[in-house]
């Protein structure tokens, strides 16, 4: 076991100059959403120069791939990593900062594809020392509803056979780099879109007896659902529901006819997911007809929760340990932010963890989602080799 995890981290090392140099070119050439298309070809000619077999235009302008060790009938694994970016506009000063004006990899996926492209590169030379198939998913669209997972799912990405297990590495810049975490069971929320339209009567502002003020209503109903998780949410199940668009076109002097709210909710609970979004309807409904005017509602149902099965989580957390020690290795607390790898992990049991990408210098914490993320590109050296020991630990030949 000790001398894998050696030939492992000597890969992850001579291969971690290349591996920057991807990372860089991803983060230069970022696109959005279902726009993916030359990073897919970028990706498929990477993995043809590791001589690494792969079927394109998965669910879209997903990718998957294969490298199979002997017996590969034995077992199948499945590592994942996302492939766009968000509409951002980067303020790094960086030479490989984005070249596309308002687009940006302001949320890591060039640093989880570049790694998992050396992950590929460290499992095919070693893959005599392990049993069975890997199956490597590069996807899309993770960043827009309804999520890239669901159409790579629906095209059969974990079919044929069924993998008994799927693993997804995510950067966290709050974690120094070279450590990572885990957290077993629930660990991400679900997330739905809010879209309101409260209309009334407009008119002038110096006559407000004379029309039904849909700005007034919508900003009752602000209010007014703050109850739906601080009176009716379970206490044992976290929720969270926020509002940050409102839209009234009107003007000091002009009230207008109707007022547009976008906001979200998020919680751990499909049954009380369904709740929510019946109370969200009442109320906002019933304080505009109390006000005199109406509420249309319409909540676009996105990703589930994500829940990390407490058997892949904890031997997976094991094996982290073996590799990085015991001191990088870290407990994560639930998080209200969401990610639609949690299809993957309602169908099959998965893993998805933290890997730390902040460097300890920088003054300030460079944040997922905003203009000035980066990430220690020494985070790339662990995370492959730690994401390849993770499928080689399960699958090694000689395995305990």
């Amino acid at each position: 076991m000790k001398s894998l995890i050696e030939k492992i981290k000597v890969l992850s090392a001579k291969f971690a100059p290349d591996i920057i140099g991807i990372r860089r070119h991803l983060h230069a050439n970022p696109e959005l959403s279902e726009l993916e298309f030359k990073t897919a070809d970028f990706i498929c000619k990477t993995l043809e120069s590791f001589d690494i077999p792969f079927t394109r235009n998965v669910g879209g302008n997903g990718i998957v791939a294969k490298i199979e060790g002997p017996n590969p009938q034995k077992s199948t694994f499945a590592l994942r990593a996302d492939m766009d970016a968000l509409p951002i506009n980067e303020l790094n000063t960086f030479e490989y900062k984005s070249l596309n004006p308002g687009v940006m990899h302001a949320c890591g996926h060039d640093v989880h594809v570049a790694s998992l492209l050396g992950t590929s590169r460290i499992l095919n030379e070693l893959r005599q020392h392990f049993e069975g198939t890997i199956r490597l998913i590069f996807q899309p669209s993770e960043e827009k509803f309804p999520g890239g997972a669901l159409a790579m799912i629906k095209d059969g990405v974990l079919k044929n056979p069924i993998p008994e297990r799927i693993y997804g590495q995510h950067v966290l810049p709050t974690l120094e780099a070279g450590k990572v975490g885990f957290k077993s069971g629930r660990y991400m929320a679900s997330t739905d879109e809010i879209y309101l339209t409260v209309k009334g009567k407009g008119g002038h502002a110096a006559t407000p007896e004379l029309n039904i003020d849909p700005v007034l209503i919508a900003s009752h109903i602000i209010v007014a659902l703050q109850q739906v998780v601080s009176r009716f949410a379970p206490p044992g199940i976290p929720t969270v529901l926020s509002f940050g668009r409102v839209i009234a076109d009107g003007r000091t002097n002009i009230i207008p006819s109707e007022v547009k709210i976008d906001g979200t909710i998020r919680t751990f609970d499909e049954a009380w997911r369904a709740k929510a979004h019946e109370k969200i309807t009442t109320l906002a409904n019933g304080m505009a007809e109390s006000m005199g005017g109406l509420c249309e509602v319409f909540i676009a149902k996105g990703y589930p929760f994500l829940v990390n099965d407490e058997l892949a989580t904890a031997e997976a957390k094991k094996h982290a340990q073996l590799y990085l020690g015991s001191e990088n290795v870290v407990d994560l607390d639930q998080r209200m932010t969401a990610e639609d790898f949690a299809y993957y992990s309602h169908i099959i049991p998965a893993c998805f963890y933290r890997l730390g990408v902040k460097n300890p210098s920088w003054p300030n914490i460079r944040n997922l989602h905003t203009p000035e993320f980066d990430a220690d590109e020494s985070s790339l050296e662990t995370g492959m080799g730690l994401m390849a020991w993770l499928a080689m630990a399960e699958l090694r030949i000689g395995k305990d």
